[in-house]
C-alpha cells in the first residue's frame, strides 16, 4: 500500500449507475483527472461496475473502491462479497460502516472491526465511517459517540494496520439532507478524532492519518470545509454522480491546500 496524496476525494456512487452509466462517468472523470492529479481520487461504484470502472481509469492514478465487504474470505454467505473477491475485481479501497449500512442493514462497531481486519488482510485500505445522529448532536453527545465508535472498531488495530485506515467523519444528519456541518463543526470533530489517534498511536501516526469529511459536500461548500486544518479531503455522495461537480470539489480542495501551504 502506497502513501496517498492529500487531499483525498472519494466518490461514493451508492446504488446508482448501470454498468454503461458507470463507465461513462468514470471516463469523464479520467478525462478531467490531469487537472486535479495532485489530489488522490477514488471512485466507489456499485459492485457490478467495479471492473468496468477500473478499465475506464487505466492510465491514470485514479483508484477504485467498493461500498462494503464481508469479514469471511469465502463460504455460504448469500449476497455477501469478500475482500479477496474485491481485490480480484480491481479494488484498492473499501468503505466500511457507512451510516446507511448502519441504519438499514444492522452494521455495528463490532462488524466494522471484523470487516476492517478482513480488508487489511487482503491489501484493501478501509475507509471507515463514523458519525453522530441529530439526536446525539442535540444532546451534546457527539464527541462521546465518536470516541466510542473508534474504540470499539479501529482502535483495536496495531499501529501498522491502523496506519492504512482512512477515517471519514460523516454527521448522519447531514447525509443526503442538503444540510452540512459548518466548517467549524467539522473541524471540531475532526481535530478531536486526531487527538484520539495521537493519544492511542502517537504523533507520527496522528499527523499522517487521513480524516475525510462526508455529508452533503458540493462545490459550493468544499473550499470552506477543506480550509480547515484537520479536513484531509472528502467522502462525496450525490455530487460524485456527475463528473463536473466531482472534479470541481477536487479543484476546490486543492485550492484550499495551496492556501494552507
Amino acid at each position: 500500500m502506497t502513501a496517498l496524496k492529500k487531499p483525498v476525494i472519494a466518490g461514493n456512487w451508492k446504488m446508482y449507475k448501470t454498468i454503461a452509466e458507470a463507465r461513462e462517468l468514470a471516463e469523464a472523470v479520467a478525462r478531467g483527472w490531469p487537472q486535479v492529479k495532485a489530489a488522490t481520487l477514488i471512485l466507489i461504484p456499485p459492485f457490478t461496475a467495479i471492473q468496468e470502472v477500473k478499465k475506464a481509469v487505466s492510465g491514470t492514478e485514479i483508484r477504485v473502491g467498493a461500498q462494503d465487504v464481508f469479514w469471511e474470505e469465502k463460504g455460504a454467505f448469500t449476497g455477501e462479497i469478500s475482500a479477496l473477491q474485491l481485490r480480484e475485481a480491481g479494488c484498492d479501497f473499501v468503505v466500511i460502516g457507512h451510516s446507511e449500512r448502519r441504519q438499514y442493514f444492522g452494521e455495528s462497531d463490532e462488524t466494522v472491526r471484523k470487516k476492517t481486519q478482513a480488508a487489511l488482510a487482503h491489501g484493501l485500505q478501509p475507509v471507515v465511517c463514523i458519525g453522530e445522529s441529530l439526536a446525539e448532536r442535540e444532546n451534546g453527545q457527539t464527541l462521546t459517540r465518536i470516541k466510542d465508535q473508534l474504540e470499539r472498531s479501529v482502535f483495536s488495530l496495531t499501529e501498522a494496520d491502523f496506519s492504512q485506515v482512512l477515517l471519514a467523519y460523516e454527521p448522519i444528519w447531514a447525509i443526503g439532507t442538503g444540510r452540512n456541518a459548518t466548517p467549524q463543526q467539522a473541524e471540531e470533530v475532526q481535530a478531536f478524532i486526531r487527538s484520539l489517534i495521537k493519544a492511542k498511536y502517537g504523533n507520527k501516526v496522528a499527523d499522517c492519518a487521513i480524516i475525510l469529511y462526508g455529508g452533503s459536500v458540493k462545490p459550493s461548500n468544499a473550499l470552506s470545509l477543506a480550509r480547515e486544518k484537520d479536513v484531509d479531503g472528502f467522502l462525496v455522495g450525490g455530487a460524485s454522480l456527475e463528473a463536473d461537480s466531482f472534479l470541481a470539489i477536487a479543484r476546490e480542495a486543492l485550492r484550499a491546500d495551496e492556501g494552507l501551504k
